[in-house]
């Protein structure tokens, strides 16, 4: 029976700079992307060893700018990687050199140990072993590899029920007490790792989201194993769930008498059995039998990344949250993308790749929340909003593009917003509250929201508006174009045959009248 540690997984808030430490800093190879197995909008990064060999395993699930959680009990509290002892002083001079603040060296149970906090204030331990060595040492790294990160050494338990959780991880997962020291219980596996269990009565209980460990896995040989071990777990009547095709490992999940969810997955098919050794990491794929099956749409929904020395987006600090897509042979052109209620800044995207495959994508969030959904301003019924916060909102975001602009070089004259309903609304509400902003833009669905409408010279700014023709909002439309085209704006419009929804029908009227629009503005006036 083989034992011990397969993998570990969080979940991260900023893609690029979990990137950045794991395979920058700590040197770990990132050996496979893909779409979340629960969630195929949600990007899982793989970081080990040359081969991703289980027991070298750290992956996340990137929650891009979702909610933090809180480590507590119930939870994986600590994550220690294996380093040779002798590595202690590089790895010290390294985190300075990196600006990082490292706690240590100290002594645990016997070893030299180095702690600090990843990205989304994770805790790290390097920690000084001999005896843990990794299968297959990863030479392209940024690491010597007489200093690389070998393997995982352990993991930190959080749990009420110390003694429960103990006997849980001795009966079904093959680890076997070592030694007690304070609050924690020491146990070690076959293959050399540990799991520390340590007694949190009193602590607070864990809660899910970013810079928390989601899970940890233990390894299984084969099917049977994992068969056997759900066997066993239905007899104590604990939590298993069925086995899982995860394409690169199968696997049992239960949740471990403290709360802690703990994955039982095989060593094998691994991560070659859809890319080479040579090319690992540098493919995204998508699970198996998954609902999504256009993968041109996952890419322009899931975050982006670049390696280390790579270029990227150098993301800056702006009141609103906002994501960017880059094709991979951008034509200039920019859009500024406002999701309805309930969507986000990548809800648009796969619709406006399909007009313009070639531009460069800015999806933003709006601030207002509606039972915990985002919206661009405060509603008070379907058909009434709060005025006050329209103009405050909108105010905010005039803001937010023009920092936008400046932080990332962009050209104002040539942004072409486009709005869905309730960003819609606002798109129409900053013609007139901030006229100069917006140049060219497209309202989907879109309706008069504001009471009083201040004077605006529209004079100069093209719009499309399209509005579905059994759409409860689709009455409003001609008020809408009236009221936009008395101001002085060029205004097109369209009917699509449906409702309040978006599709494919949409992206012909849009594609049609941008080119449109670009043949006019190449005529020399």
């Amino acid at each position: 029976m083989v034992s011990g540690i397969h993998h570990v997984t969080a979940i991260t808030r900023k893609v690029q700079a979990n990137v950045d430490f794991y395979a920058g800093f700590l040197g770990l190879r990132l050996v496979k992307q893909t779409a979340g197995f629960e969630d195929a909008a949600q990007l899982h990064l793989f970081y080990g060893d040359a081969a991703g060999t289980p027991g070298s395993l750290v992956t996340f699930l990137a929650w891009e700018d979702g909610s933090p959680g809180r480590a507590g009990f119930g939870q994986i509290s600590e994550i220690a990687l294996a380093i040779d002892p002798t590595s202690i002083g590089y790895w010290l001079t390294r985190a300075m050199s990196f600006g990082l603040r490292m706690e240590g060296p100290g002594d645990e149970f016997g070893e030299t140990v180095l702690r600090l906090k990843d990205p989304d204030n994770i805790i790290l331990k390097l920690t000084g072993n001999r005896e843990l060595k990794s299968a297959a040492p990863w030479h392209g790294g940024p690491v010597p590899v007489e200093h690389a990160v070998q393997r995982i050494r352990g993991a930190t338990m959080l749990t009420e029920v110390p003694e429960e959780s103990r006997s849980f991880l001795e009966s079904h997962f093959g680890y076997r007490f070592q030694v007690s020291k304070g609050a924690i219980d020491r146990l070690v596996s076959q293959s050399g790792d540990v799991i520390d269990v340590r007694n949190a009565r009193g602590f607070w209980s864990g809660a899910p989201g970013t810079g928390t460990v989601d899970h940890v896995a233990f390894r299984a040989t084969d099917d049977a194993q994992l068969s056997t071990v759900h066997e066993a777990l239905e007899k104590t009547n604990a939590s298993a769930t069925s086995t899982h095709d995860r394409k690169y490992f199968r696997s049992l999940y239960a949740r471990e008498p403290g709360g802690t969810l703990a994955e039982l997955a095989t060593d094998k098919p691994g991560m070659t059995v859809d890319e080479p050794a040579g090319t690992l990491g540098s493919k995204l794929f998508l699970p198996p039998k998954d609902a999504i099956t256009n993968l041109e749409d996952l890419k322009v929904v899931l975050p982006q990344f670049s390696m280390p020395g790579e270029p990227r987006v150098n993301y800056r600090d702006l009141p609103f949250v906002h994501r960017f897509y880059t094709p991979p042979d951008p034509d200039g052109s920019v859009f500024v993308l406002l999701h309805g209620s309930g969507g986000n800044e990548t809800t648009l995207m796969p619709l406006l790749h399909k007009v313009a495959p070639r531009a460069t994508l800015l999806g933003v969030r709006g601030r207002a929340t509606e039972e915990g959904f985002p919206r661009w301003y405060k509603r008070i019924t379907p058909f009434s909003f709060d005025q006050d916060d329209i103009k405050n909102e909108a105010e905010a975001f005039a803001a937010f593009i023009d920092n936008a602009v400046k932080s990332y070089g962009l050209d104002p004259k040539k942004i072409v917003y486009v709005g869905y309903s309730n960003g819609a609304n606002l798109l129409n509400s900053l013609l007139y509250l901030h006229p100069s902003l917006i140049h060219r833009a497209v309202l989907l669905r879109s309706m008069p929201v504001l009471t009083d409408y201040p004077h605006a010279d529209l004079t100069g700014t093209d719009l499309l508006v399209i509005s579905g023709k059994t759409d409860a909002y689709g009455r409003y439309a001609n008020e809408l174009r009236t009221r936009l085209k008395t101001s002085g704006a060029t205004v097109d419009s369209d009917v699509i045959f449906g409702g309040h929804d978006l599709g494919d029908a949409d992206v012909p009227i849009i594609q049609k009248w941008l080119l449109q629009k670009d043949r006019q503005a190449s005529v020399p006036q």
